[in-house]
């Protein structure tokens, strides 16, 4: 049993909470005031210093300093209590915690399954419509809150086609944002030029980014690492430059506008309709998405996947084409960036370079990492967080980035696995031993 095990027992509640991670309470009293001055000073402008530009005047809030200071110090004393809770219960063989049992008991019940699925659905497909119930009408999402919803979805097929390169095949893409980009810009510009439908393009955007992952793929296939992570890093840069300065192709930096919405039999909808029915476009995409990922997980070049991720040297050892695997894994990954960036402009009907930066690469990795690398359901997860609770912090005006930071920190500390991890299933089967005939 560790040292910590042995404080805990032998002190008190209280004193354990008060002297946590440090060697005594004066220590520990030391270091919550060191970080209460330190947070002070660092949150001195944002917080304390309020110019009104209009008036020409500058407003002092001093009481906020005190809050900070307050909220640090205390919130210090909880956040090496947290860490030492967190210590003492680590544990190579842990058992599984009651969200995951409960998960677990929902995916092998058949019936409990089918049953919450049948919900998630119904509720899924009636939520962007006004119903008349009792003389009252009702409805669950309004035109902004849809918008919002449709744009987490796309983050959701963007999330479980990084997750075949990150999570399943373990190959670090800094660079995934390119493939949105190319899927975009493939229907912005074949219907400005041409004319060309969203439902004849979605699965030429896919094909155009299994293409692009392919001849990404090829350079990279000595690389690993953090040198595979700087040349994709690179490699999604270049897409962006060459987008935002080949004028005469891709109207440089003033994007390309008015492109054409999804049509329904040829039928021209308004923006409320044109938005539903986007909506609907994507759980209809996200499922589909779901079931192929969910199937190449579970097949024969998933496992080799996840033996690449594991060990490279073994998994050729073996006699897996290592070529073949990273190809298949950047071309489909790729694919449903590709599929995305499609109804992205369709979505948005506008697109320029500055919608593919470097900042949407690092969102759809900190949906599939704080998620649960290799996870659908931990992808899923990520990106509800990541997308709508920034929406939702929206009160918070300007601290609402601050807290969002503050979420994702104590996720990555107490949960660096991701919310919800991948875990193979592992059967167990009790020997049965022929009983004594006299017994």
């Amino acid at each position: 049993m560790s040292n910590a095990t042995d404080n805990m027992q032998n002190q008190g509640f209280l004193s354990f909470f008060l002297s946590a991670g440090c060697d005594s309470f004066p220590h520990a009293l030391r270091k919550s005031l060191l970080a209460a001055v330190w947070f002070v000073f660092l949150t001195f402008p944002i917080m304390v210093i309020r110019v009104n530009t209009i008036e020409n005047t500058v407003h002092w809030h001093w009481e906020r300093m005190g809050y900070v200071a307050l909220a640090v110090f205390f919130g210090s004393f909880l956040w090496r209590w947290l860490l030492a809770r967190k210590e003492l219960k680590q544990d190579e063989n842990r058992e599984e915690t009651k969200v995951e049992s409960l998960l677990t008991v929902v995916q092998t019940n058949a019936t409990i399954k089918f049953t919450l699925l049948a919900l998630i659905a119904v509720v899924a497909v009636m939520a962007p419509l006004k119903l008349n119930l009792f003389g009252s009408s009702l409805q669950l999402f309004n035109l902004y809150q849809t918008n919002i919803m449709i744009s987490c979805l796309v983050y959701i097929v963007l999330g479980l086609g990084l997750n075949i390169v990150v999570g399943l095949a373990g190959l670090l893409d800094l660079g995934y944002v390119a493939f949105y980009a190319v899927g975009a810009y493939a229907y912005a510009l074949c219907n400005m030029h041409w004319d060309i439908g969203f439902w004849t393009m979605l699965p030429i955007g896919a094909v155009f980014g299994a293409i692009l992952g392919v001849l990404l793929g090829f350079p990279v296939l000595r690389l690993r690492g953090d040198y595979l992570a700087i040349v994709t890093l690179g490699f999604g840069e270049i897409i962006r430059l060459v987008l935002e300065n080949w004028g005469e192709v891709t109207m440089g930096p003033s994007g390309i506008s008015s492109i054409d919405r999804p049509a329904f039999f040829g039928l021209k909808m308004g923006v409320i309709g044109s938005t539903t029915y986007m909506y609907y476009i994507m759980i209809g995409v996200m499922v589909f998405t779901i079931f192929c990922v969910n199937r190449l997980q579970n097949s024969r070049i998933g496992r080799a996947w996840l033996a690449l991720r594991e060990d490279e040297i073994a998994c050729q050892a073996m006699g897996i084409d290592k070529v073949k695997t990273k190809l298949l894994a950047f071309a489909l990954g790729a694919t449903w960036a590709g599929m995305a960036g499609v109804v992205f402009a369709a979505k948005t009907t506008f697109i320029n370079p500055a919608s593919f930066t470097f900042w949407e690469s690092a969102i759809i990795l900190s949906v599939v990492v704080i998620g649960g690398m290799g996870s659908i359901r931990g992808v899923i997860a990520g990106a509800v967080i990541l997308i709508l609770v920034p929406e939702y912090l929206r009160d918070f005006a300007q601290f609402r980035m601050l807290l969002f930071g503050a979420i994702m920190v104590l996720v990555m500390v107490f949960r660096p696995q991701g919310l919800i991890s991948a875990k193979r299933k592992i059967y167990k089967y009790e020997a049965k031993t022929a009983s004594p005939a006299n017994e």
